[in-house]
């Protein structure tokens, strides 16, 4: 394994922070930039939204870039593109890593890190998740005002204390309803997978407040927060896990919703950009 794919070990924060340092001076040396204004991270099935979500100027392999490996789960494309939205620079990432991979939080959160090394100050955070509220429908994006994590871990080693109150900024969230006035808000659980939820699980978390369960967001964002970044969340329904009468939960089916909805989510987060 060359050194630019080695898997980032369970490492202090500020080394981690380092690495994610290299890897954002690999990054601009790579897409000729400048700096960047936000960073993008596309969930399962979201690559399609890249092409509406601004111009492209450059792209690069994930898996070039010192401490990345490649992501490995369907619906994830391997590649970061530099794109213009308006007149901001965003590193928009087409796949995300996860804890079910076999890797450690710091792996999970080094794209943003890398983001936010390379000057963003703005993180949007994408992904796809099963409705716990009967009034969320499949394909419907969600914004995240909050999250339950789950996962027994964190991208934070040390006496690293970070509020968390304000993880998912009010100012973009109302920006988020500007462009879109009919979108809603939810909590996130997140949660290791890959396995999905058992009824009883589906149930102990909608009672403990969670209205999307998945297995990503939350680590990236504690990581975010503690950089000094605004984050935004934005989940789209894939699956509905709380009818009774369902059908087993089929990956498949929740891939394809998102790839439909992909580009109409690309052209939200052009227009939320574009209003920062």
């Amino acid at each position: 394994m060359s050194e630019s794919t080695q898997v980032i070990p369970v490492v202090g924060t500020a080394e981690a922070k380092a690495r994610a340092a290299e890897a954002a001076g690999e990054l601009l040396s790579r897409t000729g930039a400048d700096g960047y204004d936000a960073v993008v991270v596309l969930g399962s099935g979201w690559a399609g939204a890249v092409d509406a979500l601004g111009a492209p100027d450059a792209e690069a392999a994930i898996g070039d870039l010192p401490g990345f490996v490649a992501p490995t789960a369907a619906g994830h494309v391997p590649v970061v593109r530099s794109t213009w939205v308006g007149a901001k620079r965003v590193a928009v990432f087409l796949g995300r890593t996860h804890l079910y991979e076999g890797h450690g939080a710091a792996q999970v959160a080094h794209a943003v890190r890398t983001g936010i090394s390379a000057g963003a100050r703005t993180v949007v955070l994408t992904g796809s998740a099963a409705s716990l509220r009967v009034d969320f429908s499949v394909g419907q994006p969600i914004v995240v005002r909050d999250h339950i994590n789950l996962t027994a871990a964190s991208p934070l080693i040390g006496p690293d204390f970070v509020d968390l109150t304000h993880a998912y900024a009010p100012r973009l969230r109302a920006i988020a309803r500007d462009a879109d006035p009919s979108i809603a808000e939810g909590v996130y659980a997140a949660v290791t997978g890959p396995q999905f939820g058992t009824p009883a699980e589906v149930a102990m978390l909608r009672t403990a407040g969670a209205d999307l369960i998945g297995t990503s967001m939350a680590l990236e964002t504690i990581a975010a927060a503690e950089m000094g970044a605004e984050v935004l969340g934005v989940s789209l329904v894939t699956a509905d896990v709380m009818d009774p009468g369902r059908e087993a939960v089929d990956p498949e089916q929740m891939l394809g919703v998102a790839r439909e909805r992909a580009h109409a989510m690309g052209g939200l987060l052009n227009s939320i950009l574009l209003r920062l």
